[in-house]
Order: C-alpha cells, then structure tokens, then sequence
C-alpha cells in the first residue's frame, strides 16, 4: 500500500494554476511551480505528471472553477436574454478589478498554443466551442420568449459573441480601459436587440471582485 498524500491536492492545484495564470506555461519554470506549492519535484510530478500534463490539470481545475461554473449557474437562474448580459457584465467588472492584468487563463492558453501542440489546442477550442453552445442556447431561447428579434441567426451571433468575449479578455491584460469594453459590448448587445449592461451592475461586479482572490474565486 502506497504512503498517503501529505498534502491537500486542492490547494496545490490553486498555487500551480496561479503560477501558470501569473507567467504562461513557457513562462513558468519547474522551479516556479516548486516555490508556488512547497512541494519537492520528484513529489509534485510524481502525483500529478510532468510540467505539460500538469498544466493541463491546472487548466481543468481553473475552468471547473470559472467558466464551466459561470454557464452552469447563469442557465440555471437566469431567463435566456438576461444571462447573456450577465455574462458580460461579469467579464467587464473582473477584467476592470483585475489589478495584476492576468486576464483568462483559457484565452492565454489560446493565445500561448503552438500548431505541435496538438492536445492543447484541442483542450482549448473544445472549451471554446462549449461557450459559443452556451451562447447559441440562449439566443434561441430568447427568440423563442421574444427577447431577441426573429430576425437574428443564433449561429451567426454566438459566433460574434464568443470573438467579443475573447476581445475583452485579451484587451484585460495590455489596455484594459472601461470605455473599450463597454463599447464592445454595446455594439453586441445591439445587434440582438438587448440593452447593454449598466454601468451600475458593471460597479457592483467590480466591488465584489476586489481584491483580487485565488484560481478558485475568479474567471
């Protein structure tokens, strides 16, 4: 029988998904990861795979967390047309508190994924092909309950909306000013015919995003 765990995997996974967050996978080096969890290397790769299996760990663990958890609670509690608005307000008042300018980690994963490394870009639009369902679900939705015009093609549009929230997740990290975002958003919101997200409830996102929490709180 193997010797228990002497540490809680949990916490390890936030303190590796902040150090992939903080600097990219390039960027983050073995002994990076080894300061982040205090753990040796021979422990920390024993129990979790080496560098690029662990981020991949690390990447799950901060969508679990963020996006996947976003969508699960936004279909759950909110009517079709007022879950889309929501989901932007949420993305504009965390990239405006996000004071390290760290951004998504999924989006820099996107960003950061070379044409060999075939499994991560994989991992990465699959994700993105469930934000672009989860878009395309509730534009159908709402045309069905009236909320968005007849006129407008879910596929289109969901395709507009996962290109405006990856803008803005890529604009969190090098410029991230409330006049870009809110504009972005507008023009979206627009053209479904839905009003854009106040600034009010864009305030209230940022208040209760500050200051900025570990991987499991933010997304």
């Amino acid at each position: 029988m193997g010797r228990p765990r002497e540490f809680d995997e949990e916490q390890v996974l936030d303190a590796v998904t902040d150090a992939f967050w903080a600097k990219g996978y390039e960027g983050t080096s073995t002994r990076d990861l080894v300061a982040a969890t205090g753990l040796t290397q021979p422990s920390l790769y024993n129990a979790f795979g080496d560098k690029r299996v662990l981020f991949r760990r690390a990447l799950d663990h901060y969508l679990d967390r963020t996006l996947r958890h976003k969508i699960a609670r936004m279909e759950a509690e909110l009517p079709p047309a007022a879950a889309i608005t929501a989901f932007f307000e949420e993305i504009i008042g965390r990239s405006l508190s996000d004071d390290k300018q760290r951004g998504c980690l999924l989006v820099n994963s996107t960003l950061e994924a070379t044409c060999d490394d075939v499994e991560l870009r994989q991992a990465v639009a699959s994700e993105l092909r469930q934000l672009r369902s989860f878009f395309m679900r509730c534009i159908t939705a709402a045309q069905r309950n009236s909320e968005i015009k007849a006129t407008v093609s879910p596929d289109d549009a969901a395709s507009n909306l996962l290109a405006v929230a990856l803008g803005l997740r890529i604009l969190a990290r090098v410029d991230p000013k409330p006049e870009l975002f809110t504009g972005a958003v507008a023009q979206a919101m627009a053209m479904l015919g839905l009003s854009a997200p106040t600034a009010l409830k864009i305030r209230r996102h940022r208040s209760q995003n500050r200051p900025m929490p570990s991987c499991s709180q933010t997304g």
